[in-house]
């Protein structure tokens, strides 16, 4: 029987440390970028890092275009499309938080062009994967774009961001332990690709969360580097997939969810982290060393903590199966019932009696 046909995409370049953006038209040169750049922020994160990396580039000779995105809407996505390919450059940066890098990262995927991967803060993984989550889109959860060719991360930049979105970045990346288990279970049950070592390096960003912990907090530039160090590798695992099958699970369907449930949800990698106490509980594995490690870093582990009522918490895990019905996870297996899903948060601290 031939072979299904299997893509892996892989950043070429990697550069984390402080003030690396000086360094920029170097990374550029180095991938055979010589001429144009086009740069996809936002109104702060634009005056934070974007002013500098375009200010850097046109000194060094590139003819350069910003685009200030304030929405994640399809008419965004089309006014940056439609800019990008009026000027044809050579390469698409995505400079800022999550959204503004997966702007640039859909957009440039659909236009075939080259996506550099400049984030101001390290609250999840999407610095370094090849999967998007816009709205517009129409689904909860993230698509299939495309890697970054590079990856520029100034520390510096980052570790002035609110700690907030650090402690976040750890939940994300502790997701992964309840991901791998899920993808594992979809092979085993489904006969779905699963790919042992795009697991291995998920997990083992995970593995390296826990045993750092007590390194992760505020104004900690060796923490900062570990938790860097571990996103990128889960990113980089996702490439390596062709899918976010080692990331993104169960626990990520519960942070889905909750955004459904909530106009104004908890960051993703906060509901995600405590979505993993929950899954890792039907999983039957260590729930309570994944809790212990996000109280560690300073993450969420309760409804109380999300700032959400406990309810809403017993209803997205009821909704969790229904967000991605394609994507075979614990709680397809399980099938809760709301008494069933109340016990479990309750059990595992997450919601009170």
């Amino acid at each position: 029987m031939p072979m299904k046909h299997h893509r892996m995409q892989l950043p070429r370049e990697i550069l984390i440390g402080d003030n690396v953006t000086d360094l920029t038209a170097e990374v550029c040169r180095r991938l055979g970028f010589k001429d144009s750049a086009f740069l996809v922020t936002g109104e702060k994160t634009f005056e934070i890092l974007g002013k500098k990396i375009r200010d850097h580039l046109q000194d060094a000779g590139f003819e350069t275009k910003c685009h200030i995105a304030r929405l994640t809407t399809a008419d965004e996505v089309k006014s940056i499309e439609a800019e990008i390919s009026e000027f044809m450059p050579e390469v698409v940066f995505g400079v800022g938080g999550g959204s503004k890098i997966d702007l640039a990262k859909f957009s440039s995927a659909e236009l075939h062009i080259p996506f550099i991967s400049v984030p101001s803060s390290a609250s999840h993984d999407g610095i370094a994967s090849p999967v998007a989550s816009l709205d517009f889109l129409g689904k909860p959860y993230s698509v299939m774009a495309q890697s970054p060719i590079a990856i520029i991360v100034d520390t510096e930049v980052i570790i002035n961001s609110p700690y907030r979105l650090i402690a976040s970045g750890c939940g994300d990346v502790l997701a992964k332990f309840t991901a791998v288990r899920d993808w594992r279970l979809a092979h085993s049950i489904k006969n779905e690709y699963y790919g042992d070592y795009a697991a291995n390096l998920a997990e083992l960003g995970a593995r390296h969360i826990v045993k750092n912990a007590k390194s992760i907090k505020p104004n900690n530039k060796e923490g900062l580097r570990i938790l860097l160090e571990a996103l990128i590798s889960c990113g980089v695992s996702m490439g390596i997939a062709g899918s976010s099958r080692p990331c993104s699970g169960s626990e990520h369907l519960f942070s889905h969810a909750l955004k459904k449930l909530r106009k104004t949800p908890p960051l993703h990698g906060e509901s995600c982290g405590v979505g993993t106490i929950l899954m890792a509980y039907l999983h039957g594995i260590d729930w309570k060393k994944i809790r212990e490690t996000l109280r560690e870093v300073g993450a969420p582990t309760t409804a109380e903590d999300l700032g959400i009522d406990p309810e809403v918490i017993v209803e997205a895990i009821l909704l969790a199966k229904d967000i991605r019905p394609e994507r075979f996870t614990i709680l397809n297996l399980k099938r809760l019932d709301y008494r069933e899903a109340r016990r479990i948060a309750i059990e595992t601290g997450v919601i009170e009696h």
